[in-house]
């Protein structure tokens, strides 16, 4: 069983999952608004409450912020689960090894915030759904479907035959980032910190694109990155008339 010990991604979990949450351990005589939404939120879904005196949840977890909820882990969905509950053009985030979970924490935060539909992690050498994962997103990958995959290439390759553009992020790319029209089915790939794309995996993108840099510093994190391309493609599609038209 997880544990997550934070205000925010507890109130989310009750929000979009409560049935993951078995049960929740809250401080006693804790009169922060938030806690107080918490009860009320479980309370509504029939979740039970123990009332603890704040060291026994030091030593269940000594970081908490009043509260530990146990639940059950994230459970993955099917890519073909994610294009089914997606509009006519999706928009969609491959992860390509990135196993710091505090990087895929920050890069799902900000795919939630930008609309992503769906991400989809390789089975192997990538971060699994952890508490720190949960947590750094702040309780946004409660909202996100998430599939893994035996083969990214292959994957790729998939989504390209139902018509989706694969836009890779990486620096030295042949184009900028915003010299795209993401408005059409889109699947934004990102490598890991340190490595970046592999080099198959670059081969199979579409477009490279990079984001320009003014500074002495050559390029972003992969979480800043991500949300660059990210918030790029919410604006085009809130305001799609000045988007670029791809060409293959």
């Amino acid at each position: 069983m997880d544990q997550v010990n934070r205000i925010n991604p507890v109130v989310e979990i009750l929000r979009a999952s409560p049935r993951r949450i078995n049960k929740l351990f809250l401080q006693k005589e804790e009169g922060h608004r938030p806690v107080g939404t918490i009860v009320g939120l479980a309370k509504a879904n029939r979740i039970p409450c123990v009332f603890l005196p704040k060291q026994a949840l030091d030593k269940m977890s000594p970081h908490h912020q009043g509260v530990v909820a146990v639940l059950s882990p994230k459970e993955y969905v099917s890519l073909e689960e994610i294009l089914a509950s997606a509009g006519p053009s999706p928009f969609l985030v491959l992860l390509d090894e990135i196993e710091d979970p505090q990087n895929l924490g920050a890069v799902l935060r900000s795919a939630e915030g930008a609309g992503a539909d769906g991400i989809v992690l390789p089975e192997r050498r990538s971060a699994g759904l952890t508490e720190t994962v949960f947590e750094v997103s702040a309780g946004a990958l409660e909202h996100l479907r998430v599939a893994r995959v035996p083969n990214l290439a292959q994957t790729m390759d998939a989504l390209k035959k139902r018509g989706f553009w694969l836009v890779g992020a990486e620096s030295g790319g042949d184009g900028r980032y915003f010299e795209f029209d993401y408005t059409v089915a889109v699947a934004v790939v990102l490598g890991s910190e340190g490595k970046g794309l592999r080099p198959l995996i670059r081969r199979k993108c579409d477009r490279v694109l990079s984001i320009p840099m003014r500074g002495r510093v050559n390029s972003l994190n992969v979480a800043s990155a991500a949300s660059v391309f990210f918030f790029e493609i919410a604006r085009q599609r809130s305001t799609p008339s000045g988007a670029l038209r791809p060409d293959r």
